[in-house]
């Protein structure tokens, strides 16, 4: 038998790719979900627990990114060897039971630890479920995958948001906790039934599995791998700072409660994720099938309008108008996934397309995640400590500039690629 025949067997099809699918887009949900809840909730655990915005700033950016990042590349290269199943379960599992303690969080460093046991457990999902799509898609629906995968952030986001709110002002902070990390084990239950037995490394074992080390200095030796990871840190500049201090700015600006925020806010940043990811996923298939040469060109542009509404929107004398001009906001960060990782798997290759969705990972989840939300508390600390109004305002200021920044990082992407990497995934 071929190896072309050897691989069209392994891919799944009919309802097994749809019961497939709709289990990584739980796992997807479920994540985004128990990452989400500190934003809409971390009025109120301020409150209780008095915090200040910077260590709220802490506890949503740098107790979580730190340990998110140094936990991926390890797990990704576990995936990429065939275990993708068994860490995706385990994963969910600590993740969940993480969250789950957070509700019994006595202060600020009990609440970092454990967000640190959530960044741990999270820190596979996402490798491991790209492993198995590599194992189990064909790369001619690989882009729509990864869409509907990805569109478990802005679900997840939207129930984190909407039913994180409305749970928090009926049952509180820390039983919202709980509950989600109750829903999260029976989540792990269901990818121990359907999917650990799935993952079959037969394929990518073929690859040279090598540390750590080697392995990202080749990738980041590639000029085109490397502007997607230019790309990827200032996406986590431009998007941190607007989950985490979103809500706060909502509620402080206008006096809207946290169910109000929970449900304008985190229904349409679900709404606008969901279109965004399902449309970026086509998209790049499209762009493939094409051989495009400006094979990311078209989230650069969303980048740059989500910039300039964003902007706007922090300046606006209504909550409804600010709400509405976050849109594209919140619509760039969704549409902009599938090409990423999409283009990462296509300039890495076979057998490392988990740990190119690790490296980017380590992009978007490091440096921005950990630096971007605590400029953002120092700023608007030092702003209200100097009677400025509304210090927030400007603190989220940096998310903008980051977007455009982002956005002329993935123009060069394009210009960087071979055409060989352009053909690469049609010919897998």
């Amino acid at each position: 038998m071929t190896n072309n025949n050897i691989e069209s067997s392994a891919y799944l099809s009919g309802w097994k790719r749809a019961a497939f699918l709709t289990t990584l887009v739980l796992v997807s949900i479920f994540s985004q979900v128990d990452r989400i809840l500190p934003f809409i909730l971390g009025e109120s655990i301020k409150k209780e627990l008095g915090l200040s915005d910077t260590q709220l700033g802490l506890i949503t950016g740098l107790a979580f990114a730190v340990c998110y990042s140094l936990a991926a590349l390890p797990l990704a290269r576990i995936s990429d060897r065939g275990g993708a199943g068994k860490v995706l379960v385990w994963c969910v599992v600590v993740w969940s039971a993480m969250t789950g303690l957070a509700g019994l969080a006595s202060g600020f460093l009990m609440l970092s630890l454990l967000r640190v046991g959530v960044a741990l457990g999270e820190a596979g999902g996402t490798p491991a479920s790209h492993a198995l799509i590599v194992q189990k898609i064909p790369a001619s629906f690989r882009g729509r995958a990864i869409g509907l995968f990805s569109m478990g952030i802005p679900l997840g986001t939207m129930l984190g948001f909407a039913l994180g709110g409305w749970a928090g002002d009926r049952i509180g902070w820390r039983n919202t906790f709980m509950a989600a990390g109750a829903l999260g084990l029976g989540i792990a239950l269901l990818v121990t039934m359907l999917l650990a037995k799935r993952s079959n490394g037969q394929l990518l074992n073929r690859a040279r599995m090598e540390g750590f080390i080697a392995p990202a200095r080749n990738l980041l030796k590639k000029p085109a791998f490397l502007w997607l990871f230019i790309s990827a840190n200032l996406v986590g500049f431009a998007s941190a700072p607007f989950y985490v201090f979103t809500s706060p700015f909502l509620i402080r600006t206008y006096g809207l409660s946290t169910s109000e925020v929970g449900l304008k806010f985190g229904l349409l940043q679900g709404l606008m994720g969901i279109v965004a990811t399902l449309v970026g996923g086509r998209l790049f298939d499209i762009a493939v099938a094409n051989n495009s040469v400006k094979i990311i060109h078209q989230p650069a542009i969303v980048f740059m309008v989500a910039a300039v509404c964003t902007t706007t929107a922090l300046f606006m004398p209504s909550a409804n108008l600010a709400i509405a001009l976050l849109v594209p906001g919140m619509f760039s960060f969704a549409f902009a996934q599938p090409f990423a990782f999409g283009v990462g798997h296509l300039i890495a290759g076979t057998g490392k397309q988990a740990f190119s969705s690790s490296m980017l990972l380590l992009g978007t989840s490091l440096v921005g995640p950990a630096l971007a939300p605590l400029l953002v508390g120092l700023i608007s600390d030092y702003a209200t400590g100097a009677n400025i109004e509304n210090g927030l305002r400007w603190g989220l200021l940096i998310g903008p500039v980051a977007s455009i920044l982002c956005a002329l990082a993935c123009f060069q992407v394009s210009k960087k690629m071979s055409p060989r990497q352009h053909l690469h995934l049609i010919t897998l």
